[in-house]
């Protein structure tokens, strides 16, 4: 006998559960992803409380991507009032095991000009009392950070803005400062002297998130500014920052687009086992709604 065709409810609440296995979070300048097929907002409802958004679930080169703007949809949380957890927890429920990072950042060197991009591959750490991580709660895990971001993923974002045509310079190291006021003079001619080479607000708590829920993690960071070290300016204005944010929200849309179809499907990195060997809490001391709470995260290691 024939299969009856499926309805089309059916067939829509089909599609709503295929994963998204490819996240993206729009920082400074991009607040959508245009090209976004079938797209529809999804609510997730975490432990931590609220994402900064609703989550925009839809298809980009033939991909499931789930897209997220850190700062909401108009710009309207600060840095250290992003609720990190919420938004890492929530890319996770949705299937979600690699995260495309955008974000605006400060130049700490001659050749890393505005307008350019840079895929960088470790963080300094300049925030303070930000939670970034899952764990406590009657649960200890330390997972390894040396190499903070996902080289596989990183690799392939570096290609796609060759394929952009955008420049882009590979590693480096990224400070991430508390904010919302930009560098001091001082501060910005000491992260010069320690040779660090981009400065945002954002990437590092996402990055140690990412990984502790065992999500592969790469950032593309476009160059606004060069921060207030540069002779040729003496202070950086949300202007500028504005300006040069809005002239690279169109290329990095290009990049997204060109890395999405290329993002490898089988991982072949250590991220998706991250936590393996990180939890040190005996299991039958762990409480029962931590448990619950973090099952979407370590519910394959403790039952």
């Amino acid at each position: 006998m024939a299969k009856k065709p499926e309805s089309k409810s059916k067939a829509k609440a089909k599609s709503a559960k295929q994963p998204a296995r490819i996240g993206i979070i729009g920082g400074s300048g991009l607040y959508s992803m245009p090209g976004l097929e079938r797209a529809r907002e999804v609510r997730v409802r975490t432990p931590f409380g609220n994402p900064s958004d609703a989550l925009v679930v839809g298809r980009l080169d033939g991909r499931e991507v789930a897209f997220l703007a850190r700062h909401g949809r108009g710009h309207r949380i600060l840095p250290s009032e992003i609720n990190y957890r919420a938004n890492i927890y929530a890319l996770k429920v949705l299937g979600v095991e690699r995260i495309v990072s955008v974000s605006a950042v400060g130049s700490l060197k001659e050749e890393l000009a505005p307008l350019e991009f840079v895929i960088p591959d470790q963080f300094f750490d300049r925030t303070r009392n930000r939670v970034a991580t899952f764990f406590g709660n009657g649960i200890v895990a330390h997972t390894t950070f040396d190499k903070p971001t996902c080289a596989d993923l990183s690799t392939t974002l570096a290609e796609a803005c060759q394929r952009a045509g955008v420049k882009v310079h590979r590693g480096g190291t990224y400070v991430c400062m508390e904010g919302p006021l930009f560098s001091t003079l001082a501060e910005s001619l000491f992260y010069r002297r320690m040779n660090f080479d981009i400065i945002g607000m954002t990437n590092l708590t996402e990055a140690k998130l990412a990984r502790e829920a065992e999500i592969c993690y790469a950032s593309v960071s476009m160059v606004t500014d060069y921060d207030c070290w540069h002779p040729g300016h003496d202070s950086v204005t949300s202007d500028q920052v504005v300006a040069n944010v809005t002239k690279n929200a169109e290329n990095v849309q290009k990049v997204v687009r060109e890395a999405t179809g290329k993002i490898s499907l089988d991982r072949t990195c250590h991220c998706g086992s991250a936590l393996s060997t990180a939890i040190v809490t005996e299991r039958s001391k762990i409480p029962a709604a931590t448990r619950r709470n973090l099952a979407p995260i370590v519910g394959k290691y403790i039952g």
